[in-house]
């Protein structure tokens, strides 16, 4: 068995990565796994991975890389990832996220045509509401980077429809655990409280839209739900991953003040504030629930203070 994670150095990857090696080696199958040359370098602790450097933009040497190596599986988490972000280069998300998902797609098709693909999508391409959406509610994208998602999706359907490859798309929804960059709000939050309660910083915290509600999962949760899916998905369907709860940003915030015991002033930064930041994202995870039999199984509290715990072990300049 061979398997091909895109994305592999990113946030998600790093966690699936452990899931997929096996405590016994000899059962771990054969793991690639593509970074984007020039960007984040390979976390040296994935062991037992093959390290690729490949540009999802560049077709060619997409196309080169699954003929001299064609994958049983794919996991393609690769993309552009940040909702804010999208807002500034809205035509670069497109380009990674649809492109290179197409490429990525003709490839197997032409190479691996027995190959199965998890794409993972976002739960942000949904109609804004006011209420829980499943995979059958409308869709209407609120960013660049959700309509880049909705996209990648069209493009990986119409592959899954017309050619041999099994493709199967998947929605997470928002999730947060150690690893993950200080640009996401969670571990912002954390970086600048375990920062203050060393003494690096005034306590004083800057701080976007605290009212969003958001339907949070554990990273490690999530990554289960993509080895579930690859195992027992059914091609051509679409699954949320998600944990079925809103949580408000302001409760993210007071957990974290609560676990760390600072004092801190919370202050609105400008400048952290989105031109589109929709106040409900929640989703049903009857489907997934139904299929593979997942369910999200660390709590908030465990996930928040793990990392907190992450940015307080950052050691002091002065150390």
């Amino acid at each position: 068995m061979s398997v091909l994670v895109t994305g592999g150095a990113g946030f998600a990857a790093g966690h699936l990565l452990d899931v997929l090696r096996a405590p016994d080696p000899a059962a771990t199958p054969r793991i690639v796994a593509w970074h984007r040359p020039g960007g984040h370098p390979p976390p040296a602790a994935a062991a037992n991975v093959t390290w690729r450097g490949v540009d999802l933009l560049d077709a060619g040497a997409v196309d080169a890389a699954i003929a001299a190596d064609p994958p049983d599986q794919v996991y393609h988490l690769a993309g552009a990832t940040h909702q804010g972000k999208s807002f500034a280069q809205p035509t670069d998300v497109l380009r990674v996220n649809a492109m290179g998902t197409d490429h990525l797609l003709r490839a197997l098709a032409r190479h691996a045509p027995r190959a199965r693909a998890l794409v993972t999508s976002t739960g942000f391409v949904y109609q804004p509401g006011e209420i829980a959406t499943d995979e059958d509610a409308p869709l209407r994208p609120a960013s660049p980077y959700a309509l880049s998602k909705l996209a990648q999706e069209m493009v990986a359907r119409h592959a899954g429809a017309t050619t041999t490859v099994e493709v199967i798309v998947c929605r997470p929804f928002n999730h947060l655990g150690p690893g993950q960059s200080a640009d996401y709000f969670a571990p912002n939050f954390a970086r600048q409280i375990a920062a203050i309660a060393r003494g690096q910083s005034d306590p004083v915290l800057m701080v976007g839209n605290l009212t969003a509600r958001r339907d949070l999962s554990d990273v490690r949760d999530v990554v289960r739900a993509y080895a579930g899916l690859m195992a027992g998905g059914t091609p051509g369907e679409v699954y949320n991953v998600c944990s079925g709860q809103a949580v408000a940003v302001h409760d993210v915030l007071d957990g974290l003040i609560a676990l760390s015991g600072v004092r801190v002033d919370v202050q609105v930064a400008p400048e952290l504030l989105r031109p589109v930041d929709q106040p409900l994202l929640l989703g049903t995870r009857d489907k997934i629930a139904a299929a593979i039999g997942w369910a999200p199984a660390i709590p908030l509290s465990d996930t928040l203070r793990d990392l907190l715990a992450e940015w307080s072990a950052i050691p002091s300049p002065d150390a």
